[in-house]
C-alpha cells in the first residue's frame, strides 16, 4: 500500500544514502512531448541537504532532457527501489533547480576537489511530497560495482580542452571538436523537443574554471582495458593448467613404464 509524506521520513535517510542508482523522470509542457526517465548513479553524486532537499552531480551523457524540461517548468520526480532486503519503492516528487558548471552556484555545491570529470551542471530537487510503496515485483540483484567508461571518457575529453586552452584570450577560440565543451555544444543544448539545454557552460574554460583534473590521477582501470585483463588471465591460468596436465600426463606414463620395467627386471632376476 502507498503511503505519502510531505518529506523524506527519518526513518528512510539511512536506505537512501544506502542505495546505488535512481532514476529521474521529468516531460515537457507539450502534451505532444517527450517523456524522459533517465538512470543516475556513481557513488558520490546524490546528496541529502536535508528531508526536504536533495542534489545530484549531473555527468554528461548523449543529451539533456532532465536539464531542458526543468527549465521549461522545474517539475521532477526521483525514483528508488530496494535490490535487496526488504522490498520498498520511494519518489521523491519536487520542483528542479539547473547549476550549470561555470557558474557561482554550481561551484557553492562542488568544491573543486569534489568535482568529477564530465561533471555538466547540478541538478537541485526541492521536496513537496514523498511516497513508499511495496515494490513487491522488484526483483533481487547484486550489486557489483561501479562503471568507469563514462568517467574515463570524460576524463580524455577534459584533457584535449586543457591542453588546447591555456593562453587563449577567447574561451572559443580554443574548442577542440574532440573535446568535452565542443560535445556538450553539439550534443546538450537542446531537448528532443528543442527546449533550451545547457546555455553557457560550454564556453566555460576547464583551466580557468578553478576546477583541477582529479580524476586524470592514475585510478581504476578503462572497463575495456579490465576485459582485455580477464581474457590474459584466463589465457595464462588456462595455458598453465594445460601446462601442468600435460606434466601431470608424463610423470604418469613415466611412472607405468618404470615400474612395467621393474617387474620384468625382477622376472628376469
Amino acid at each position: 500500500m502507498v503511503t505519502f509524506y510531505e518529506s523524506i521520513p527519518e526513518k528512510l535517510l539511512p536506505w537512501v544514502r544506502k542505495q546505488k542508482v535512481f532514476w529521474v523522470a521529468t516531460a515537457p509542457l507539450n502534451p505532444e512531448g517527450h517523456v524522459n526517465v533517465s538512470p543516475k548513479g556513481v557513488d558520490g553524486t546524490f546528496h541529502i541537504v536535508n528531508p526536504n532537499k536533495v542534489w545530484y552531480q549531473d555527468l554528461s551523457g548523449s543529451g539533456a532532457e532532465t536539464i531542458a524540461h526543468i527549465r521549461e517548468n522545474r517539475r521532477i520526480t526521483i525514483m528508488l527501489s530496494a535490490f535487496e532486503g526488504a522490498p520498498n519503492i520511494v519518489r521523491f516528487y519536487g520542483k528542479g533547480t539547473v547549476h550549470e558548471f561555470g557558474t557561482p552556484e554550481y561551484e557553492a555545491y562542488i568544491p573543486p576537489k569534489e568535482r568529477i570529470s564530465g561533471s555538466r551542471s547540478v541538478i537541485v530537487i526541492d521536496i513537496h511530497k514523498v511516497s513508499t510503496s511495496c515494490g513487491y515485483a522488484v526483483p533481487f540483484f547484486t550489486y557489483k560495482s561501479d562503471r568507469t567508461t563514462l568517467i574515463h571518457a570524460a576524463v580524455k575529453k577534459e584533457g584535449v580542452d586543457r591542453v588546447a586552452e591555456p593562453g587563449a584570450d577567447d574561451p572559443k577560440a580554443c574548442k577542440p571538436t574532440d573535446g568535452l565543451r565542443a560535445y556538450w555544444e553539439k550534443n546538450n543544448t537542446k531537448s528532443l523537443d528543442g527546449l533550451t539545454g545547457l546555455i553557457n557552460s560550454f564556453n566555460i574554460p576547464f583551466t580557468l574554471s578553478g576546477y583541477i583534473d582529479v580524476n586524470a590521477a592514475p585510478g581504476p582501470p578503462s572497463a575495456e582495458a579490465t576485459e582485455d585483463r580477464v581474457h590474459v588471465a584466463k589465457a595464462l591460468q588456462s595455458a598453465g593448467l594445460d601446462l601442468i596436465d600435460r606434466r601431470l600426463l608424463l610423470g604418469i606414463l613415466i611412472g607405468f613404464m618404470m615400474s612395467s620395467l621393474c617387474a620384468r627386471l625382477i622376472q628376469v632376476g
